[in-house]
């Protein structure tokens, strides 16, 4: 991994906030919803209070951990409970454990040391990937301490890191989004990531320019900054613009790779609101424009498949696919995901086996093996097929019907319950089992220049997940749905790709589920033929005499 510059300057945002002047900086902490992606995040930190005259050992400890929500000025507020020895050894970005904390319990084990045992929700490491807790029991946390001079107490050894609470981590921290090419160059992938929102801009530019994807990312995405090319410290700029500073190295680079750079810049610090890019060297700004990307939203129509025939359904309209939706009617099939172009679809056939349908009335037998999960297509027009029993299994079929074994998919699995493509084609989503154990699991998807898989990368689990897997969607760019458990009590599981997860009673018999362009409009469908829709935390049925909800992967 090159080089990582400091935090501090790499990067120099001036963004006008109107209407912050009044915002407090003291006081209690009111916790706030992990807002989606899209949602505008005010940059707001919370001020903790120093370390108290004639506090005992503990109370230093407690004030030092409450002090890790201040991440401004490099914590220095934390490091007031520190030993002046200490101080500038102590490490905070070195991760955060996420906890609860009723169940903190400190064990004093002498005048001059204490332990910390604290139940672990999740992990976020130092380039901020977020994993959640894998439910074990963790090892405490032990401080050291000392008198000093004055008589006061401060820390002599502490573990580096920073603990926070579930509600402080939601305040504190946010998930932003690193954007990576996929090995076309034609689609944006995000890689998400949480940083304290204080001075959010700054630790993106510098994870992406000087950092590198996720490990499980990192084999299918690309990335158009060069290794010889670093962020350097930048001066602050007027008007909204982020100014980010690169080494001359840069002035060596053709336009095609220039413009790429700016893509990924740009498209990265959106996540933090910011509106303007420059990229500079020895702060002259170098000409680069954003390259064009394809759009990965879909439409926002429920595609289904009822007696009415085979099309795009609004207030009980059907409106057909020309060409297609005959084909489709005529096939009776039991699973349907609708290529980008609309000029087919995968299908799943009455008899188990696993179908392309063209615009031309084509019908193509992909896989005829036993036991397959209803098939899904990829914007490259790929079809994926595996049988539920075998999930190394995986086949992938090109358009023009070559075969293709793609390594390592979901090595160790005992069973595959469900699996989808993400629209960028650089990820895919499953629920996997492993004997009792149910998982939703995400993959990086090697490709070729064309788009042709290669391999699965190694799998990082989501979330666990109770019973078996229903089905399994993408929601939007950033989120998967998931279904779950017996029909008489299904859980929604939506789960941010290295995020945060929040669940919901869906309804009884609820089987299908189609993303549309945000968690909060996804469909399902139960096993009755009711189709609902997300509002709020609520289902709201909308149509009934549904027999397939089809899934969407991308536009045209």
């Amino acid at each position: 991994m090159r080089r990582t510059v400091s935090l501090v300057s790499a990067v120099v945002i001036a963004l006008v906030l109107a209407g912050c002047a009044g915002l407090p900086t003291t006081g209690p902490v009111q916790p706030v919803p992990q807002e989606t992606a899209q949602a505008e995040v005010p940059d707001i930190t919370f001020r903790p209070d120093a370390p108290q005259a004639g506090a005992t050992a503990q109370q230093i400890v407690e004030g030092f951990v409450r002090a890790a929500s201040g991440p401004q000025n490099d914590w220095d507020t934390a490091r007031l409970f520190l030993a002046p020895d200490f101080r500038d050894s102590w490490e905070p970005e070195a991760g955060v454990i996420v906890d609860v904390l009723s169940d903190r319990v400190y064990t004093p084990i002498s005048d001059e040391a204490l332990d910390l045992q604290v139940t672990p929700r999740a992990t976020v490491d130092e380039h901020g990937s977020y994993a959640p807790s894998d439910g074990g029991t963790a090892a405490p946390l032990s401080y050291a301490l000392a008198q000093q001079s004055d008589g006061e107490w401060r820390i002599t050894s502490a573990p580096n890191g920073i603990l926070l609470d579930e509600d402080f981590f939601r305040s504190v921290f946010r998930s932003y989004s690193l954007m990576y090419f996929d090995p076309t160059w034609e689609f944006l992938v995000p890689d998400t990531r949480f940083f304290p929102t204080y001075n959010a801009a700054t630790r993106i530019a510098d994870a992406l320019v000087n950092g590198a994807p996720s490990a499980w990312l990192a084999d299918a995405v690309k990335t158009a900054f060069p290794e010889t090319v670093d962020l350097l410290p930048s001066v602050p700029a007027i008007g909204g613009v982020a100014q980010a500073q690169l080494s001359q190295q840069a002035l060596t680079l053709d336009q095609t790779t220039l413009d790429r750079m700016q893509t990924q810049l740009a498209s990265s610090l959106a996540s933090a609101q910011v509106s303007q890019v420059e990229m500079l060297v020895d702060g002259t700004r170098l000409d680069a424009d954003r390259v064009a990307t394809e759009d990965t939203s879909v439409d926002q129509r429920a595609l289904v498949l009822s007696e009415d025939g085979f099309g795009f359904l609004v207030s009980g309209d059907l409106t057909p696919i020309p060409a297609l939706s005959p084909a489709v009617v005529t096939a009776a099939p039991s699973a349907i995901e609708l290529a980008r172009d609309r000029g087919s679809v995968a299908v799943r056939m009455p008899d188990g086996s696993a179908s392309r349908i063209s615009d031309d009335g084509r019908r193509s037998v992909i896989d005829d093996r036993k036991g397959l999960l209803a098939p899904a297509i990829d914007p490259f027009g790929i079809v994926w097929t595996v049988p539920s029993a075998s999930p190394s299994d995986l086949h992938a079929t090109t358009p023009g019907g070559e075969l293709v074994e793609p390594e390592g998919a979901w090595s160790g699995a005992s069973r595959i319950d469900s699996l989808q493509i993400s629209r960028d084609g650089a990820r895919m989503a499953a629920i996997i089992g492993f004997g009792s154990r149910t998982v939703l699991v995400v993959a990086g998807i090697s490709r070729d220049a064309d788009g042709v898989p290669i391999a699965i990368g190694d799998q990082i689990t989501l979330a666990n997940l109770d019973g078996t897997g229903r089905d399994v969607a993408w929601l939007d760019d950033l989120t998967v749905g998931a279904l779950t458990g017996p029909d008489d009590d299904v859980t929604f599981v939506e789960q941010v790709v290295g995020g945060l997860t929040t669940t919901f009673e869906a309804p009884a018999g609820a089987a299908e589920i189609s993303g549309v362009n945000t968690p909060s409009a996804v469909r399902l469908r139960s096993a009755d033929g009711a189709l609902f829709v997300r509002r709020s935390s609520n289902w709201v049925q909308t149509a009934a005499g549904i027999s397939v909800l089809a899934v969407l992967q991308g536009s045209p």
